[in-house]
């Protein structure tokens, strides 16, 4: 039975979760279909273009993603710091980039005056709009509707895209959090439509490799921020250098034709996690089937089953 959305969130827990949605219609989302032989490799771009743009318009990040033939794989980072940072204002006009909104919200953000009865009805709606940005199913919602809608333009249909709602897993710590950016990235790889995580098109891992040659930053993506600190910046908890050779050599191992093992001088970030080379390659092989509605060490699991309720993770 499908568990209530507020079950499977908690931000008192972790900001970080795992969304993924996936196509209920028999023709991709995206590549090639093989039964009518007609390609959907465009929409690639419009599941990444959305999934960015709302992203800046949210209070919420992205860590990683990857846009597979007949899913969607998104790592995100919920930042309630910055919504509350957020005036009354910037709250309008962020909504008005996705929605029309009210009557008055449309005269607030034109200036006009308004009586007392109108500013507490709007009050009441900002305080609404406010909560929405931060909402992952509002941001799944934005992302969904509006590739259901151009994917049923473009095939001339009406009728459900989507598998029903997105499936959100909580990532209650960092091992859980890098094992599933992990698992996201090399996403394409297991599938066999990319050879190495620089020519898995649109992916996080990719945009990020990319911008590590071209000596420029990922404004689209949460960035890395190095080992914990003083006065640590909002970020990733490790360096981007660490988490691309990490996929990299994740990526080695799952091949069939490198049956080896990690070697830990190359790896010492799973040190500093605590897992082992089969715990890390569990992780990132077979994640979704591990991991239901959150993922991180028993304690946190444990705190977190008792603030939603749930039974078993």
């Amino acid at each position: 039975m499908p568990q209530p959305r507020s079950s499977q969130i908690s931000l008192s827990d972790t900001p970080f979760y795992h969304c993924v949605s996936r196509c209920v219609r028999r023709s991709f989302l995206c590549g090639i279909d093989d039964y009518s032989g007609q390609s959907y490799e465009h929409r690639r771009e419009w599941v990444e273009r959305r999934m960015l743009f709302l992203s800046s318009v949210f209070a919420i990040d992205i860590c990683a993603y990857a846009v597979m033939s007949n899913h969607v794989h998104v790592v995100l980072h919920v930042d309630v710091k910055q919504l509350m940072a957020w005036t009354d204002n910037e709250i309008v006009r962020r909504w008005h980039l996705l929605h029309k909104g009210t009557l008055l919200t449309q005269m607030f953000a034109r200036g006009d005056t308004l009586s007392q009865g109108q500013q507490l009805t709007l009050d009441d709606t900002i305080i609404e709009y406010r909560k929405r940005l931060h909402d992952i199913s509002w941001l799944m919602r934005n992302l969904n509707e509006y590739i259901a809608r151009e994917a049923n333009k473009e095939d001339d249909c009406t009728g459900r895209f989507w598998e029903g709602r997105f499936k959100s897993q909580a990532l209650l710590d960092e091992a859980a959090l890098l094992a599933c950016m992990a698992y996201v990235d090399l996403n394409p790889i297991r599938a066999k439509i990319a050879k190495t995580p620089e020519t898995s098109k649109h992916t996080s891992i990719q945009k990020r490799l990319e911008s590590i040659k071209q000596s420029t930053t990922t404004h689209s993506l949460m960035h890395f921020v190095g080992n914990p600190r003083e006065d640590m910046p909002k970020g990733i908890a490790f360096s981007l250098k660490d988490y691309c050779e990490l996929v990299d050599i994740t990526g080695r191992i799952i091949r069939n034709d490198k049956a080896g093992h990690i070697d830990h001088q190359q790896q010492p970030i799973l040190q500093r996690l605590g897992l082992s080379d089969e715990q890390w390659l569990t992780l990132t092989t077979e994640f979704e089937k591990h991991f239901c509605y959150a993922a991180g060490a028993e304690m946190m699991i444990n705190k977190f089953k008792e603030h939603t309720g749930h039974q078993r993770i």
